[in-house]
């Protein structure tokens, strides 16, 4: 029998971190820690971690929210995953709790990932910022070995973006580009967009549009000379059913999911399943979790059969992350099953990370 505590935190960036929505200075989350009522030193912790503004169980009361769930699950003993699908933050971290708990361990799984044998190939991300900036923060990642970068892109001009993405292709024509607009562009002028980045062999754009707009996507999605990722469009969408009928109107050629925001690891393998019955490929990436979150999502998907560069590099962007042996090294994620771990009754009684 498990009793169930949570321990607010809030991570400060290093530098800002901006997207088209805004730039995030600090961010908030909270943990979920299970301790077993017969051995307090058997413990299980998670991490719920909701972004303002773009997570659908965000608001004012998540706190009284997520300890309203966290009692019924104490209650119950067990994890209800269909009550709290519209709650995808707050399932995220109880599922992760509850695996680090039965497991004992912080190796979720067992992978040659979570043996320290196998790292995950990852993108290197361009947040935005001045053009120089970004240019900066590109020549950096290539030269510490990153073979696909991902941009963020709709904040500066877009001339001074392409003008970016010409450096990054003449200098390193083999490596894989990615660009996000977190909605950045309108109806009316993605298509002239899409076909400028179209010419520099760019793998995908993320979310060109604002998300809600079905029609309008699905048809950019066939007529668009370079593939298309939805990720902001899946928030939300919580039934299976819905779920299928998104996937069917829309048909992307792929979908970036994020268990915290797209239905927790339940969620999302349901997302997966779906787009391997619809021919749409897939990548899965974090959302600002600290490495509590990051650890649960990595090991999560190094089950998956998957090759393609996932979305988990942001382990670093905090002065305050909790010390956790995942590891950076060219363009792999590694785990260091035989590292420093952090000091679980800390998450008890408060991180003193603030």
């Amino acid at each position: 029998m498990f009793t169930i505590g949570i321990t607010p935190h809030k991570l400060r960036f290093k530098k800002p971190a901006g997207t088209s929505r805004g730039i995030y200075h600090e961010h908030r989350v909270w943990y979920v820690v299970l301790q077993d009522a017969e051995d307090p030193a058997h413990i299980g912790i998670g991490e719920s971690a909701p972004l303002p503004g773009l997570s659908s169980d965000h608001g004012d009361r998540y706190e009284e929210r997520l300890r309203h769930f966290c009692r019924l699950v104490e209650e119950q003993q067990q994890l209800d995953t269909e009550l709290l699908r519209p709650y995808p933050s707050i399932l995220f971290g109880l599922e992760s709790a509850m695996r680090h708990y039965r497991q004992r361990s912080w190796q979720l799984w067992e992978t040659p990932f979570s043996r320290g044998e196998e790292g995950l190939p990852i993108n290197g991300l361009v947040w935005m910022g001045s053009f120089d900036n970004m240019r900066q923060q590109a020549e950096n990642l290539l030269q510490r070995g990153f073979r696909c970068i991902k941009l963020k892109i709709g904040a500066i001009s877009f001339e001074e973006e392409l003008e970016l993405l010409h450096f990054i292709r003449r200098s390193h024509p083999e490596i894989t580009l990615r660009v996000d607009a977190n909605g950045a562009f309108s109806p009316e002028n993605s298509e002239a967009i899409l076909h400028r980045l179209a010419k520099l062999d760019i793998h995908s754009i993320e979310q060109p549009v604002k998300a809600g707009q079905h029609g309008v996507m699905a048809r950019i999605c066939k007529a668009s000379p370079l593939p298309v990722a939805l990720d902001e469009e899946l928030i939300g969408i919580c039934r299976p059913d819905e779920k299928r009928q998104l996937l069917e109107t829309i048909r992307p050629h792929y979908i970036v999911l994020k268990p915290t925001l797209h239905g927790g690891i339940t969620g999302c393998s349901e997302w997966i399943a779906l787009a391997g019955e619809l021919g749409i490929g897939w990548w899965i990436t974090s959302a600002l979790e600290s490495n509590i979150g990051l650890n649960s999502i990595a090991q999560w998907c190094a089950t998956l059969d998957n090759r393609l560069h996932q979305g988990l590099g942001t382990g670093s962007l905090y002065l305050n992350n909790i010390p956790l042996p995942l590891e950076v090294r060219e363009e792999n994620l590694w785990f260091n099953p035989s590292g420093s771990f952090p000091d679980s009754s800390l998450m008890l009684h408060g991180t003193d990370h603030d």
